[in-house]
């Protein structure tokens, strides 16, 4: 972001100006004893820093997120417990949590949401991952289109809204068992394809190897694969993916 950019946001009150401070080479990360805030994350990478919460101890999540309140700086955490978001709420009444995706967010500063990434689910097993994708994508400036229970069991159910998904610039395909989903949307759609296999199946499913290596072996050419359930993963690299497509597009515009 170029420094005039930043001053305009500040004047307009949709940039902080702790966060303006650190943009424009202030302190690049915060010490805090069981955690360093990486605070210049945002300028190198476009996007910040997110709190991975699961198995962090409750004093430390607490001091976390009560650093970044007040930086008044957006964060998001994943893999959140209801034990966790009480604490943390105790001490940042702001946060909010979603039970179904696990997020836990700080967000003083809403970004608006631009493009569009869909995220598909073969199952309705599946939306948990899928929510944590597509929540992760909204949280990081993408609209989301959510497109559930549209697996090969029943393929007409996905071809009924197929024309819908070829309008996003990428698409996250979430899946469990056999992990067809993926790479069936890859052949119909001329966008990239992020498949995130989930845990969701019977045992010889080996608690998401079974879909993780179907996706890897897919031959549908333009589709990536992230870790087992890392709906983070995929919501982030299609938010990456989007941010890319649209700057290229309002560049084309202006």
């Amino acid at each position: 972001m170029e420094i005039r950019e930043v001053l305009e946001q500040v004047k307009n009150g949709t940039l902080p100006l702790e966060e303006a401070e650190i943009m424009l080479g202030g302190q690049e990360y915060a010490d805090i004893g069981c955690a360093k805030i990486d605070f210049h994350r945002s300028r190198r990478r476009g996007f910040g820093e997110v709190i991975f919460c699961q198995g962090k101890q409750l004093s430390h999540l607490v001091h976390i997120y009560e650093t970044f309140r007040e930086r008044q700086v957006n964060v998001m955490g994943t893999r959140a417990d209801r034990t966790q978001y009480e604490a943390v709420k105790a001490a940042v009444p702001e946060v909010v949590y979603d039970e179904m995706s696990r997020i836990l967010k700080y967000e003083p500063f809403p970004v608006e949401q631009k493009g569009l990434v869909a995220v598909c689910t073969g199952g309705t097993a599946d939306i948990p991952v899928a929510e944590e994708a597509a929540r992760t994508a909204e949280f990081h400036g993408s609209r989301v289109l959510r497109v559930f229970d549209v697996g090969v069991a029943g393929i007409h159910r996905l071809f009924s809204k197929i024309e819908d998904i070829r309008k996003a610039n990428c698409i996250v395909a979430v899946a469990g068992m056999e992990g067809a989903l993926g790479g069936v949307i890859t052949g119909l759609v001329d966008k990239p394809v992020i498949a995130v296999p989930t845990s969701v199946g019977y045992g010889a499913g080996f608690a998401g190897v079974a879909p993780l290596l179907s996706m890897l072996n897919s031959c549908a050419e333009g589709m990536a694969v992230v870790n087992i359930d890392n709906g983070f993963g995929g919501g982030y690299m299609g938010a990456q993916i989007n941010r890319l497509i649209v700057e290229g597009t309002e560049g084309k515009e202006q």
